[in-house]
């Protein structure tokens, strides 16, 4: 499937995270390490956790959590995938809005970056992780190639679900807010 300039634009737009709020909780090499990971669109290493956990005590207490997310991120996808896809019947066949395969392709993969930037949430200790103009620019690259919105939006929540069910209670009601700040902005999304 070949891509327009404007949705080869608005992919290099659409940024999920914004560290700049971090200030001043985060020294600047703290943030560098959040943004270096972000830029490089991987999840962070244990080293960076190491380092960050060093840099910022006080604001890394689920740093224990981010990477046990990060451990099991596959199967948490996986999980998400299987929990979906009865809900939105036909969204895999043709005629539906994740036909042919390498868009149900790239919306698991957007998953798996949702769940990345949570984790970055997590282990920074902030919820506030998300970027206001970034998000308008995903809402724009959705809206240019027809993403389903709900079934993404779905999705989100189901990779709460399957994320919690390997916590304990108490770090379930700690968590659950990480990932409700990202379903609240795509649930603001036009789905038309």
């Amino acid at each position: 499937m070949e891509l327009s300039e404007q949705v080869k634009d608005l992919i290099k737009k659409a940024r999920i995270v914004d560290f700049s709020s971090w200030r001043p909780s985060h020294p600047p090499e703290s943030m560098a390490l959040f943004q270096k990971a972000d830029d490089d669109r991987r999840y962070l290493t244990d080293d960076d956790f190491e380092s960050i956990t060093q840099l910022a005590p006080k604001m890394t207490s689920h740093v224990t959590i981010a990477r046990l997310l990060r451990d099991q991120a596959a199967e948490i996808v996986d999980e998400a995938r299987v929990q979906l896809l009865p809900q939105f019947p036909g969204i895999l066949e043709p005629g539906g809005r994740l036909y042919p395969q390498m868009r149900a392709d790239a919306c698991w993969r957007d998953f798996w970056h949702f769940l990345r930037c949570v984790t970055y949430g997590i282990a920074g200790g902030r919820r506030d992780y998300t970027s206001q103009l970034g998000m308008h620019y995903m809402e724009a690259l959705y809206g240019e190639l027809q993403v389903p919105i709900a079934a993404m939006s779905q999705g989100l929540k189901e990779l709460k679900t399957a994320s919690l069910n390997r916590l304990s209670e108490s770090d379930r009601v700690a968590i659950g807010p990480y990932f409700d700040h990202l379903i609240l902005h795509l649930d603001h999304f036009d789905d038309d």
